[in-house]
């Protein structure tokens, strides 16, 4: 029987916490690099739809950082309050790793913001695209120090344990530790795929609104790009992430795959697509699978075989249920985009992409596909570590505050309150800034001779929605 204590509501708020929080770091890298993107292509080409884009997403970026901010400022409190044994422990560790976070990221963010927010007309056009391009990189350096934390709890290297607390022998290695280059490649794709998922969901909205709309049909056109790019390459590096993961972690990957019983020689793994999993029997309800398909992913042979999880101690697994549910709903939402962004270049092909309005239709229901799929996989990362913090070495039980039940789950209240209410406040601003349809030459920026570039010129007075219109 599930017994609710203080542990577990600890873990409840943690989780909640940074639940709502990883949604906007996510939104913040991938949306950084995109707007990049949009000003490096109207300097270069000089087309002014590339501006209007940019500027319309910039305010959107300007909230996203803002709430990703606050949102990450609570975990820290966290840290302190539930989990202090852990911080305790583990501080000499991960303490200067979110230090080098603050200064070589959020410093580096925080202090190009402004001027690009505010500075185009004030510094020039290199500068503000140098300011750009360093916000943007700012929020990947975030990410790898973030994700260099987490993959060091993950599979913990370059350390040595004294007086119980983890002290760093080899920064280099705790740092590089093994799955962290995994990991960081990972997440980042997810960002991307996200944050190209919302914008072609926003571009199609409006392109059903008016499908005249040049910024909207920028936005959509490169986002469909961006999908028919980085999907394949996100699934052949969640593939190997998933090698590095049954190498070091294997209990995560069958409970993952719900593999409980140890395979027969030559008999291979299946590919559970679906069952109930029981995980105090020990087996699954109503499953279906197909044999040997599982081995070609897992072990990229026929017949290769994995520990199932009755080969580890019951005290050593996570919850299989919600592993094995969460990675499905990952894989499954995974296929889609690359289903989406295939299904967009054959419009494109067919010079239909800006007109299929079914499809446009499609984009807009997986506008939150991504981040749907990012926190099923954050939930297979950090559910399927337990029953450890510090993998294989510092349990979760043990790394939990002396505080009771009671003083948790009111604070688990409090914030439940608080965040919906904030947060839910930003996402309906978010959402109304989305809403508004992209305007076109009212940046108040003069437009920049527009260079060959491959771009075949309209008839003479044409503006380029009309040029557009021609396709």
């Amino acid at each position: 029987m599930f017994a609710l204590d203080a542990l577990h509501l600890a873990r409840a708020q943690f989780a909640f916490t940074i639940g709502f929080h990883i949604v906007f770091p996510a939104f913040s890298i991938g949306l950084a690099a995109y707007l990049a993107v949009l000003e490096g292509m109207w300097l270069l080409t000089g087309r002014s739809v590339y501006f209007d884009v940019y500027q319309y997403w910039l305010k959107i970026f300007a909230v996203v950082f803002g709430v990703g901010v606050v949102s990450g400022l609570v975990m820290s409190y966290e840290f302190g309050t539930n989990w202090s044994v852990f911080a305790y422990k583990t501080g000499p560790v991960l303490g200067p790793l979110l230090g080098y976070e603050t200064l070589t990221a959020f410093f580096l963010e925080a202090g190009f913001l402004g001027i690009m927010l505010f500075g185009l007309k004030r510094v020039g056009r290199g500068l503000h695209f140098t300011a750009s391009c360093l916000v943007a990189l700012g929020t990947h350096i975030s990410a790898f120090w973030i994700l260099a934390s987490n993959s060091w709890m993950q599979t913990p290297a370059g350390f040595k344990i004294v007086d119980g607390q983890f002290v760093p022998t080899d920064w280099l290695k705790v740092i590089f530790n093994p799955s962290d280059p995994y990991r960081f490649v990972h997440m980042v794709g997810a960002a991307y795929l996200s944050v190209a998922l919302v914008v072609g969901a926003v571009g199609a909205y409006h392109l059903l609104r008016r499908p005249a709309n040049l910024p909207a049909r920028t936005m959509f056109s490169m986002a469909m790009w961006m999908l028919v790019a980085a999907s394949p390459l996100q699934i052949l590096a969640g593939d190997a992430h998933a090698l590095n993961t049954l190498r070091y972690q294997p209990q995560k990957v069958a409970a993952m795959e719900g593999d409980w019983d140890p395979a027969a020689p030559g008999a291979g793994e299946p590919l559970v697509l679906f069952a109930l999993p029981d995980q105090r029997r020990q087996r699954n309800d109503d499953e279906i699978s197909i044999p040997h398909v599982g081995s070609l992913y897992l072990t990229h042979s026929w017949s290769g075989t994995i520990k199932a999880l009755k080969d580890f101690p019951r005290n050593e697994l996570p919850d299989v249920a919600i592993v094995f549910f969460a990675f499905r709903l990952m894989v499954g939402l995974g296929l889609l985009m690359l289903a989406v962004g295939a299904t967009g270049l054959w419009l494109r092909w067919r010079r239909q992409i800006y007109r299929a309005r079914w499809f446009h239709r499609a984009a807009v229901l997986m506008g939150p596909a991504g981040f749907i799929a990012m926190l099923a996989g954050w939930t297979v990362t950090e559910v399927g570590r337990q029953p450890y913090t510090v993998w294989g070495l510092l349990r979760t039980a043990d790394s939990v505050s002396p505080i009771g039940m009671p003083g948790v789950a009111l604070s688990l209240l409090a914030f439940a309150i608080v965040y919906l209410l904030v947060f839910g406040a930003a996402l309906l601003f978010l959402l109304r800034l989305m809403a508004a349809a992209p305007a076109t030459g009212e940046s108040g920026v003069p437009q920049m001779p527009q260079r060959s570039a491959g771009i075949v010129p309209g008839p003479a007075g044409a503006t380029e929605e009309q040029q557009a219109l021609g396709e």
